[in-house]
């Protein structure tokens, strides 16, 4: 396990902060990534003494985000396993209707895990080897209350790593799609409705942990929940929105 080496991007905070420092402790190589190299020093310093390395990149630039891979994998050794986990969250409804916060959350959410994932490819490709990771959310289900960004780009997540496994199977890369519930974090705490089988983020990040050594594609946690909210993805319309509504008042 000392060999193996992780790359985290949204390590800074959240879920891809708890997930860092247990997979260090764990024994992982861990290269953790986001836009503020100070808070990836905090993060290194926190973690077991010389497990974390922090690189900035913004993953909104595909260029720099090349580059951190070249980087890290010349100075640090072949990337094992990719995990997405750089996302953001800016609340919006029709009440405050503006295009440029579905533009802020699609380069970030979405566009950010493609580039980075074009980064990691060729190097899974080449060795025929790798483990991609992608984080979701089951936000990615359904419409949920002030959601409609968020929502959009978590459903195209889910659509991507669907899609990229039939080929990334071939190329003998794991792949697996991570779909929490709701996490108290930084993201979730900008949330303005009742959030249940809201999970604390050490929890989540062992729950994912645990899952990424299975075999399965599809992580969810709390099961309880993630399975409840899928089921009722696939009720009639006419059920599914009085149940949410219910289900999210204060």
């Amino acid at each position: 396990m000392s060999e193996r080496t992780v790359w985290i991007t949204g390590a800074s905070s959240g879920i891809g902060r708890a997930v860092a420092l247990q997979m260090a402790r764990d024994g992982w190589r861990v290269v953790g990534s986001a836009r503020r190299q100070e808070a990836l020093d905090e993060l290194a310093a926190e973690g077991p003494a010389g497990r974390i390395t922090g690189v900035a990149v913004d993953v909104t630039d595909p260029e720099a985000t090349r580059a951190a891979v070249a980087r890290i994998e010349a100075e640090i050794g072949p990337i094992d396993r990719a995990i997405l986990a750089a996302g953001t969250h800016i609340p919006t409804s029709a009440d405050d209707f503006k295009p440029e916060d579905f533009r802020t959350l699609v380069e970030v959410n979405l566009m950010g895990v493609v580039h980075a994932t074009a980064a990691v490819l060729p190097g899974f490709k080449q060795r025929r080897a790798g483990h991609l990771v992608v984080v979701a959310s089951v936000a990615g289900y359904g419409g949920l209350p002030t959601a409609a960004g968020y929502g959009a780009t978590k459903a195209g997540l889910i659509n991507f790593t669907e899609s990229m496994k039939f080929d990334l199977d071939e190329w003998g890369v794991k792949t697996q799609l991570v779909c929490p519930g709701f996490v108290r974090t930084p993201l979730t705490d900008r949330n303005e409705f009742s959030m249940p089988f809201l999970m604390e983020v050490e929890d989540a990040a062992e729950a994912m942990v645990k899952g990424m050594e299975g075999g399965g594609f599809e992580i969810t946690f709390p099961k309880r929940f993630t399975w409840l909210v899928k089921a009722m993805s696939a009720l009639p319309y006419a059920l599914y929105f009085p149940m949410v509504r219910k289900g999210t008042r204060k």
